[in-house]
């Protein structure tokens, strides 16, 4: 019979969970919103809010909704740093949150749900998708969220119904936010077909939530469809391009173990054994088979290493249970050494994802500890990681173009275009470029393509570049008025950019547009 003693444990015990939850949530929070406005806009950033003043139901790479709550976030909070990356930096602590909330759904008690909490807070990637406005901010929110509905639906098939239309909701603004959803989406697929799961199949509700989700998801499916697959066309380009590194099979399964933080491979490959191979974790099979079929999508394709990133969430909770399961009786004292080991290591790890030490130490601080984040790009060769590089050199372009703009004959500078060579320059010219007086850039790579010439006829333009021969062949006249300022830290060929002033383009702009078409 139960004890009075027992009843009160009973009763404090979720009040206890959601107090770890909470706890570590808000300390994620506060890690963003005391670094994230250390340095300076990010490349991506800047052209998200040109995207903004767009908005559409799609784009060329990427779906519509994170340009849409950026477009809000401006809106209701401006557009500094710390306004941009609010929403990033709630997201980062979404993830914390469900982290712990898919380990208490999986029956973890409060060893679990730290130990989960602590692996999402104190893994490199979540660190550093918090920290900036990116699709990647959101992306583990919306795939966690369906872990989490699918971990309630297979713990008690009678509430099935509502959370199937609630999964394919989240499924359905996941697509709306980030194409990769669709690769876990399959993952998740499988996982069911394979699994007693697939009894749902049998339902009307699971069939209700897919077509929630592709309600959701169509918008952005039509709008690829009157635009002729801009994606398709601009993933395929990249495919048959050298601009990402190419990984093998085990340098992607390497560097897995670096971008969630080392301290967390016996956390989420204990995760991975547990689901699949004890009886307790085989009831929640599918969730481990959708990690190891979206890990086999990203290899098949040569995705980058973080693109699987989202899915660890689910693997920390596992793993968690299984660690409390197993050091219950003996070796206690294994739980709070790996929470521990898993913190010092993060906070180790922290500087390379998170703005906290000026430049020039952070350069030494890599060289110290003989680690620096991942190449993912063939192009970055700048010596701070690419996610800081990309945040260097935009306003002090931005004023060498002003400069030599104000300094133009009047008759000039009033049929001027300034002409960019990509998204970034093209986003910074728009965004700094108000301060200036300056008008808004052309450009042909990405979305900037589609926005097309404005009014601009091409006789005169102030073209971005670092060499001018294709410039000496389009244009009649070309002249080199100096190289742009930037910052020691930006990317290098944002360094060694010019300013070409070109008059009289041999064909008209509207003609010539196509050619300058760059979705790479």
């Amino acid at each position: 019979m139960p004890t009075e003693g027992n009843l009160k444990r009973v009763a404090t015990e979720p009040q206890k969970l959601s107090a770890l939850i909470f706890g570590f949530s808000a300390l994620a929070l506060l890690v963003h919103l005391l670094t994230n406005s250390r340095y300076g806009y990010f490349r991506d950033e800047l052209y998200y809010m040109a995207c903004g003043r767009h908005l559409a139901f799609g784009y060329v790479d990427q779906p519509p909704l994170s340009i849409a709550l950026l477009r809000l976030s401006q809106l209701l909070f401006g557009d500094s740093l710390f306004a941009i990356r609010l929403f990033p930096a709630l997201a980062g602590a979404g993830t914390v949150a469900l982290a712990g909330m898919i380990a208490r759904a999986l029956g973890g008690r409060a060893w679990a749900v730290a130990l989960s909490c602590a692996a999402a807070l104190c893994a490199p990637f979540y660190l550093s998708a918090g920290n900036f406005f990116s699709m990647n901010a959101f992306e583990p929110l919306f795939w966690m969220g369906c872990i989490y509905l699918l971990v309630r639906i297979i713990n008690d098939p009678g509430v099935a119904g509502k959370l199937w239309l609630w999964f394919g909701a989240i499924l359905g603004l996941g697509l709306e936010n980030k194409h990769s959803t669709a690769f876990f989406a399959v993952g998740i697929l499988a996982g069911l077909l394979l699994t007693p799961e697939r009894r749902h199949f049998a339902r009307k509700w699971i069939w209700l939530g897919g077509l929630a989700a592709f309600a959701i998801a169509s918008p952005n499916v039509l709008w690829q469809e009157r635009h002729h697959w801009p994606t398709y066309e601009l993933l395929s380009n990249i495919a048959h391009s050298n601009k990402n590194v190419s990984l093998s099979p085990v340098q992607f399964t390497l560097q897995q173990i670096l971008i969630v933080n080392p301290a967390t491979l016996p956390l989420w490959l204990g995760g991975l054994i547990w689901l699949l191979g004890s009886r307790e974790g085989r009831r929640y099979r599918a969730l481990a088979i959708a990690y190891l079929i979206t890990m086999g999508e990203f290899i098949a394709l040569h995705g980058k290493s973080y693109y699987l990133a989202p899915a660890y969430p689910m693997l920390f909770a596992a793993g968690s249970i299984a660690v409390e399961r197993v050091f219950a009786a003996r070796l206690e004292w294994l739980k709070p050494a790996l929470l521990a080991l898993i913190i010092v290591l993060g906070a180790l790890l922290s500087p390379l994802t998170l703005p906290i030490l000026p430049p020039e130490k952070l350069v030494a601080y890599m060289r110290a500890i003989h680690i620096e984040p991942p190449r993912t790009e063939t192009s970055h060769t700048a010596a701070l990681p690419q996610v800081f590089a990309d945040q260097f050199g935009w306003k002090e372009m931005v004023a060498s173009v002003a400069h030599v703009y104000h300094h133009l004959r009047p008759e000039d500078r009033e049929r001027a275009a300034i002409f960019c060579q990509n998204y970034g320059e093209a986003g910074a010219i728009d965004f700094f470029g108000r301060a200036f007086d300056l008008p808004q850039a052309i450009s042909g790579h990405q979305n900037y393509f589609l926005w097309g010439p404005r009014d601009y006829t091409g006789e005169v333009v102030l073209v971005l570049d670092e060499r001018a021969d294709r410039e000496r062949e389009q244009f009649a006249f070309v002249e080199d008025l100096g190289q742009v300022v930037s910052s020691p830290w930006a990317m290098p060929y944002e360094r060694q950019l010019h300013i070409y002033l070109c008059r009289g383009l041999k064909v008209s702009l509207p003609e010539f547009w196509p050619r300058l078409k760059k979705w790479l």
